[in-house]
């Protein structure tokens, strides 16, 4: 009778579902019979629902949030990638601290990316985490306009090298201050965010859709340059020809365009619910240990974790015990009261909770490691226009922005990603027999190596730069093109290394940290950023000494920035020296595949008629 009952109950399902092509999250006994994984059942529709069906996703729904993620990075880099010169021209300030602004301010950016990825995980999810966010970048883009327009860019068309501005006023500096540092808020907490949300929208548990899940990783970071290079051609020449306002509000105008297109495919996404908050997770698991540290080791199997296919972290996968870092296993060993069922999370806890926070401190170190490359990284923004800015920009009768020489940059990752793509990966599958090519942490190793080479390349053009400085000018007669060489080695090192730590983080973060896994890759940026401005001001007050004008002076002429960029070549082969050891101890953590209820092809082509075929 039972059974009866049950498969009237599927057939019923199933006439509401060829009606309305979803079902309640709340699912019947039958239903969960069907080998949904918990992961999948978190996958949902706007609505709160989940399709029987699975139209949500794929590739349709990642190419709408990579046009965002190029909209939002031309709005993004409109402000950022003259930022050193709107502050020296139009601002007035010294180049030493115009180059110290961009890098905290730069460096604030990326530090959002941990907020808005700790509001993703945790509370917001990562839909309504990205739309926020954006909505925080629209508004500071209109900030920095109106600031500029109405206070600052006085007379009109100053701030081009020739005309001088006025000088400006605390409130207007003040307000435009606000403005970008809400830039800073919005693009970093939308980035990362975004990264993982639009990972979500392939099932790994499909084999199709988990390659399509590591291809898309590249062509995020793809979409990223493809959005910056409009910003570095054609916004940069406005603003480098003194209509500053002009770029800003293009700028905020991409941002707007973004953010609609977002929430147009608002009915097509796939949604990750919520994880909770991961920081009472991981402080458990310290507590615990720190309570237990005198407590015998036990054998793994007699340690402590909940029955069944899910995890104590709603939605996460189980976590496979593994034996490093064994005195915090010590949190998840019962002691003979909590066998009777007295027991507290700030007591025991399960293995996956273990597990987690084992996951964070094993990727601490090669996080530590990406930081120095980060700082190479930065001086594109900052030291590199500068150097641009005094050699000759002539092209005929055209005069060429020094910020618009990253465009050099851009174009080699986009051809330096198709060759890796296209030719590096599957030449390199075919030799190693790993399907991806080269491991994450081998591509990551030859990020750095290529990044120590951009910082000796600005080095030797900064040395000819200076042999041919005209005398009584500020400039030299050396040609800007001669940076071309550092902007190409930077960009095909940012191939290896970006895309390698988007890839890396994301796939060894667990379930429940995914978006905190790909903030880390901008927090990294962020960090570098902050370095790189102290390595300056330690380089000026050492060298700048009596009457010594220092490395990075007001007149880079009578300055040796190329000692500089060897300096940060040497920390590099420092870096990867340290990088290769932590890269040779790390080990990968392992969810529990077993455990999880996975969803074959069939049965996701099938939909609901697989729920019959159980009966």
């Amino acid at each position: 009778m039972a059974t009866v009952d049950s498969l009237n109950t599927a057939i019923s399902q199933k006439e509401q579902a060829s009606k309305k092509n979803y079902v309640f999250e709340e699912m019947s006994e039958v239903e969960r019979s069907a080998n949904y994984d918990q992961k999948q059942k978190l996958c949902l529709n706007i609505g709160g629902v989940l399709p029987i069906r699975n139209h949500l996703g794929g590739w349709s729904s990642a190419f709408l949030l990579l046009a965002n993620q190029g909209l939002a990075t031309l709005a993004f880099f409109g402000v950022s990638v003259n930022l050193v010169l709107f502050l020296t021209r139009v601002l007035g300030q010294d180049n030493a601290s115009a180059a110290n602004n961009v890098s905290k301010w730069t460096g604030t950016v990326y530090l959002c990316s941990l907020v808005g990825a700790f509001l993703s995980d945790s509370y917001w999810g990562r839909y309504l985490t990205c739309a926020i966010f954006q909505v925080i970048l629209v508004l500071g883009l209109v900030i920095v306009s109106l600031s500029s327009w109405l206070m600052l860019v006085k007379p009109v068309g100053c701030g081009d090298g020739i005309l001088d501005c006025n000088p400006t006023t605390p409130i207007g500096n003040a307000i435009f201050y606000s403005g970008i540092y809400l830039v800073a808020l919005g693009y970093g907490g939308h980035q990362p965010t975004l990264a993982t949300f639009g990972s979500d929208q392939f099932d790994e548990n499909n084999p199709k859709q988990k390659s399509s899940k590591a291809a898309f990783f590249c062509y995020f970071y793809f979409a990223l340059n493809v959005g910056s290079l409009f910003s570095n051609t054609i916004l940069v020449y406005y603003e480098d020809t003194g209509r500053w306002t002009l770029g800003f509000w293009v700028s905020a105008g991409a941002a707007v365009v973004a953010l609609a297109s977002f929430l147009l495919g608002s009915s097509c996404y796939r949604y990750i619910k919520p994880f909770g908050n991961p920081l009472p997770r991981v402080a458990q698991v310290f507590v615990a240990a720190i309570k237990k540290c005198k407590l015998p080791q036990v054998d793994s199997d007699k340690l402590y974790e909940v029955e069944g296919s899910e995890s104590v972290i709603k939605g996460s996968r189980k976590i496979l015990h593994t034996d490093e870092f064994g005195f915090l296993d010590k949190a998840a060993i019962m002691t003979e009261e909590e066998n009777f069922g007295k027991r507290s999370a700030w007591n025991l806890c399960t293995i996956t909770q273990v597990e987690e926070a084992k996951c964070i401190i094993r990727m601490f170190p090669i996080w530590l490691c990406t930081i120095i490359y980060s700082v190479v990284f930065t001086q594109m923004a900052s030291l590199f226009v500068e150097q641009g800015a005094v050699m000759n920009k002539s092209l005929g009768k055209f005069n060429l922005p020094a910020a618009s020489m990253s465009a050099f940059d851009i174009c080699s990752v986009l051809l330096c990603t198709g060759i890796y793509q296209r030719i590096l990966v599957p030449l390199a599958g075919r030799l190693s027999g790993n399907p991806k090519g080269i491991t994450e942490l081998q591509r990551m190793g030859a990020g750095i190596i290529i990044g120590m080479l951009a910082m000796i390349a600005a080095g030797v053009t900064e040395i000819e730069r200076l042999k041919r400085v005209i005398p009584g000018q500020q400039s030299s007669s050396l040609s800007i093109f001669c940076q071309v060489p550092q902007y190409v080695l930077v960009g095909a090192s940012e191939v290896f290394m970006y895309v390698g730590q988007l890839e890396f983080f994301n796939s060894q973060a667990p379930d429940g940290i995914k978006s905190f896994g790909s903030s880390l890759c901008m927090a990294s940026i962020s960090i570098g950023n902050f370095v790189s401005s102290m390595l300056v001001n330690m380089v000026m007050q050492i060298t700048a000494k009596g009457d010594k004008p220092g490395w990075i002076p007001e007149d880079l002429n009578e300055g040796h920035m190329d000692k500089f960029y060897f300096l940060i070549a040497c920390l590099s082969a420092i870096d990867f020296v340290i990088y290769i050891f932590c890269a040779k101890w790390y080990k990968c953590g392992n969810p529990d595949e077993d455990n999880s209820i996975t969803q074959s092809n069939k049965e996701e082509d099938q939909g609901g008629d697989d729920v019959l075929n159980k009966v």
